[in-house]
């Protein structure tokens, strides 16, 4: 028996089936409907109805008789910061990272057409980089604002850089190569330069959160002091593929 059959719920799985169905759809459906679109007999959803219903999850309309989605799942997903899950999510990987690459590593997020760094872990050797949790950096000129442009949706990303002061400066032509390196950015699935804000500091950074098609949540970016040299022995494609395998445990952390 593998581990598909084993730990198999089907009560739980239609349950969910209708919530993720219904949470699709932008009208109310009836009983019918709703089993129809998960592949089901309107008997075989019956009791799960009435059972979604009398704890809250959905609501049924007294005149039509059909179901639609409470707000129930909205306030449980909103108990808790999404910020501050991520960061809960992001500490042991983060930390683990730094520790295999000997070199400082954060979390950064959009907030504020701005940069803001939401989690750092210090590099265990005894010179590193230090980037103070709550900093905020431009968003044209960092590693990791580069990164959550990248794969911003096209038609969020141009209303960002419409208000953002630094690409407003720019010059056409200048506008022009930033856009197309962006593009390059996420066809690499990655970004590996220097600084442009620090010189002596190498930049990695990926996205978290666009596993599967999703939507870009956060980027994580290893900040590598060049003049130390103190990794002299592990080249960057070392670095990188450590960079993912910590992306990958954040991302199944938070349940993308």
């Amino acid at each position: 028996m593998n581990n598909d059959t084993k730990y198999q719920a089907p009560a739980l799985d239609k349950g969910l089936d209708i919530l993720e169905y219904l949470s699709a759809q932008s009208v109310p459906l009836s009983q019918t409907e709703i089993a129809t679109g998960i592949e089901k007999t309107p008997n075989e959803i019956y009791r799960m109805l009435m059972s979604l219903e009398s704890r809250g999850y959905i609501l049924r309309d007294e005149v039509s008789g059909k179901y639609r989605l409470s707000l129930k799942l909205f306030y449980l997903s909103h108990r808790h910061s999404p910020m501050d899950e991520l960061r809960k999510a992001a500490q042991f990987p983060l930390e683990e990272l730094a520790n295999t690459v000997r070199q400082s590593c954060h979390l950064s997020i959009l907030y504020m057409n701005q940069v803001m760094v939401i989690i750092h872990a210090k590099s265990p050797g005894p010179i590193a980089l230090s980037i103070e949790e709550g900093n905020l950096f431009p968003l044209p000129l960092t590693a990791s604002g580069k990164v959550l442009l990248a794969y911003m949706p096209e038609s969020e990303r141009t209303t960002v850089l419409k208000n953002n002061q630094i690409f407003k400066k720019y010059l056409k032509p200048q506008q022009d190569d930033f856009l197309v390196s962006l593009t390059e950015i996420q066809e690499k699935g990655a970004y590996l330069k220097t600084s442009d804000l620090a010189a002596g500091v190498t930049d990695i950074s990926v996205p978290i959160g666009v596993a599967n098609g999703g939507n870009i949540i956060a980027c994580l970016t290893i900040s590598m002091l060049n003049a130390l040299n103190m990794n002299k022995n592990v080249d960057n494609e070392v670095i990188l593929a450590e960079a993912y395998k910590c992306v990958k445990k954040i991302e199944q952390r938070i349940g993308v």
